[in-house]
């Protein structure tokens, strides 16, 4: 039985150097200025009904119900049975702004003055749920939550969705605002946080990554059912894999043994082989162990030369969970503007990681071409995507 094809029709995107596309792609050409990656100039109102409604919704699900939205916009009329779109909005830690609001509450003022919305605002599918109710959306409704892999694990998960004929859309990504106090002590006490404020993936000062809030959001659809409507395809994802190293909470199994596995079950998936890749975008967080343990994997999976690598995360910080989905994007923009972004603040390559063809200074032109983009979490998650250029 011949396999369902599943196209980007849609793509949506909140982020600290940009809101929507347009903002976006030229933000990630640019070299950012030092500290945690804010987006500034985001206002929800436009997409909220009243101002009451935005009160009752954490900033994270404000992000997803955004970034959706443009998406959906982007896609044009999906011409869908209700029942046959979907829903997967990833997150790490959801509403834990509103979390942490509301226990400054309790413990400052009276249990009786905390919000009757604190479980719906903080609850991990608020994201999904709005999107869904929003739009009026009846199929499959879910979150994915497995930390800085989660918005790649949605999308693959979606892409399976359409492939198994569940149904013929899907509103996947991811979305993340979790810059509160007690989560930046949480990151820093750890050493995860960069001191200087610059992400500096792959570099040889590298001293951890600039965290971020962010959402990006992709509307996949099944090919014929995209045709039939007279959609714009930008790319396809060709297929996806997940795994787990089963070894540290934090660190990378030694050797990037989990994301090797992970990479190969990616290109199994798709039917690829390691030849096709063109471009690689990587997790790059710019922290010592997990950049290292990523370019060993990188090394052994395609040897070298690499294909042309990047990450995108010197400009737009680590999002979280909801940095595969912005990455997924960004990979789907080079193909569109035939220009691989930069990896912006790295200026002098680890020399331990020969393994890479690292991205460096200008964007470089490129004949658009199938790609990989990959996401590694916290517990051991693994994630990675191979996404092709817009079928003939």
């Amino acid at each position: 039985m011949s396999r369902r094809r599943v196209v980007v029709t849609g793509m949506g995107v909140v982020a600290p150097c940009g809101i929507g596309l347009d903002a976006y792609w030229q933000g990630l050409l640019s070299t950012p200025e030092p500290g945690i990656r804010r987006v500034d100039e985001f206002d929800p109102t436009p997409y909220f009904d009243n101002p009451k409604e935005v009160r009752r919704t954490d900033r994270f699900a404000q992000f997803g119900l955004a970034a959706a939205a443009m998406a959906i916009e982007h896609a044009g009329d999906l011409k869908a049975d209700p029942a046959r779109i979907g829903v997967n909005v990833a997150t790490g830690v959801g509403g834990l702004g509103t979390l942490e609001e509301q226990i400054l509450v309790n413990y400052q003022k009276d249990s009786r003055r905390v919000s009757p919305f604190l479980v719906p605002m903080m609850m991990s599918n608020a994201a999904s749920a709005a999107v869904s109710m929003r739009h009026g959306f009846q199929g499959p409704c879910e979150t994915t939550v497995t930390a800085c892999a989660a918005s790649t694990h949605s999308i693959g998960a979606a892409m399976r969705y359409i492939r198994w004929d569940m149904v013929d859309v899907m509103i996947a990504g991811g979305a993340e605002s979790a810059l509160t106090p007690t989560a930046l002590a949480g990151f820093g006490n750890m050493t995860a946080l960069t001191r200087t404020g610059i992400s500096r993936p792959f570099d040889a000062e590298r001293d951890g990554f600039a965290i971020a809030e962010a959402s990006g959001v992709l509307v996949l659809e099944e090919l014929e059912h995209a045709k039939a409507r007279g959609a714009t395809i930008y790319g396809e994802i060709l297929g996806a894999g997940n795994n787990a190293d089963a070894y540290h909470i934090t660190a990378p199994s030694p050797g990037g043994s989990g994301a090797v596995a992970c990479m190969e079950l990616a290109l199994a998936d798709a039917g690829v082989a390691k030849t096709d890749i063109r471009h690689i975008n990587a997790h790059g967080t710019s922290t010592p162990l997990n950049d290292a343990a990523e370019a060993e994997a990188i090394g052994k999976v395609f040897g070298l030369p690499s294909p042309a690598v990047t990450s995108t995360k010197g400009v737009t910080g680590h999002a979280l969970g909801a940095a595969g989905a912005i990455e997924a994007i960004a990979v789907l923009l080079a193909m569109q503007h035939r220009l691989i972004p930069p990896t912006a603040c790295t200026s002098r390559v680890d020399p331990e990681l020969t393994q890479l063809d690292l991205v460096l200074g200008d964007p470089r032109p490129w004949e658009p071409g199938i790609s990989l983009s990959n996401s590694f979490g916290f517990g051991g998650h693994n994630g990675s995507l191979v996404i092709g250029p817009t079928p003939a």
